[in-house]
């Protein structure tokens, strides 16, 4: 069984969403909430352990509000193919692999819709996952929880997830199920910059760190890597007019 863990500050898109795409499921869920519209929780770490430490099921999915599942089989597809995968501490459905410059993905998202990367036939490993939608088996998330002190925010739990994975000896993957995220989840706010910075430090055995939202080098200042960001930006500006 599959626990759905969600945290919420938007009930009327969640109802319209993610609860609505629940419905009618083929098989059954655990379903835990977590009313953040008060802004109790600070970080989505703190929020999605105290929900994953209630959970009973032999996986737990981490979920956003604005995700629609497209289908009434979804969750036990779902499970189907994460039975079949060995060694693996965490999977979702978009990541990033150093062997492919494009997030792999075979959702669509945003407003028009669209395509969100590069689409795969087969489960595939990456280095670090997409926080929208990730599964962490039972047993794994007893081991290792969201780091609260690092990720005290709303940003990278999964990406640091993903490499304390990695480091433990385990495997990331994303599995080949469509769904519409209606964010498309491209912000660089100063909060995810604080982040990332803790997070290049807690994984500096890493040259580099490839994320949906980019590739960072633990071993250059991030302040330089944000000029570098900058002006490419201002750049494509400059281009497009």
């Amino acid at each position: 069984m599959i626990s759905i863990v969600c945290v919420y500050n938007n009930k009327e898109i969640l109802d319209k969403f993610l609860l609505k795409s629940l419905k009618n499921q083929s098989v059954e869920f655990e379903l835990i909430l977590i009313d953040n519209t008060k802004t109790k929780f600070k970080s989505a770490a703190a929020a999605l352990n105290k929900g994953g430490d209630k959970a009973r099921g032999k996986y737990l999915m981490f979920v956003h509000q604005d995700i629609d599942l497209l289908s009434y089989e979804w969750l036990e597809n779902c499970e189907s193919i994460l039975n079949s995968l060995k060694n693996f501490a965490i999977a979702g459905v978009a990541g990033r692999s150093m062997d492919v410059t494009e997030t792999l993905t075979n959702i669509s998202d945003g407003i028009p819709l669209k395509t969100a990367g590069t689409q795969i036939k087969i489960p595939t490993k990456v280095m670090t996952l997409d926080e929208c939608l990730v599964v962490i088996p039972k047993q794994i998330f007893k081991k290792i929880k969201f780091d609260e002190e690092v990720c005290d925010n709303w940003h990278l739990y999964t990406v640091d997830y993903s490499l304390v994975a990695k480091t433990n000896g385990y495997d990331v993957y994303v599995i080949p199920l469509t769904l519409y995220h209606r964010s498309s989840g491209f912000s660089f706010s100063d909060e995810y910059y604080i982040t990332l910075k803790k997070l290049l430090k807690k994984h500096r055995k890493f040259k580099v760190v490839i994320t949906t939202m980019g590739d960072w080098f633990t071993f250059i200042p991030l302040n330089v890597q944000r000029k570098i960001l900058k002006n490419y930006f201002k750049s494509l500006y400059k281009f497009s007019k």
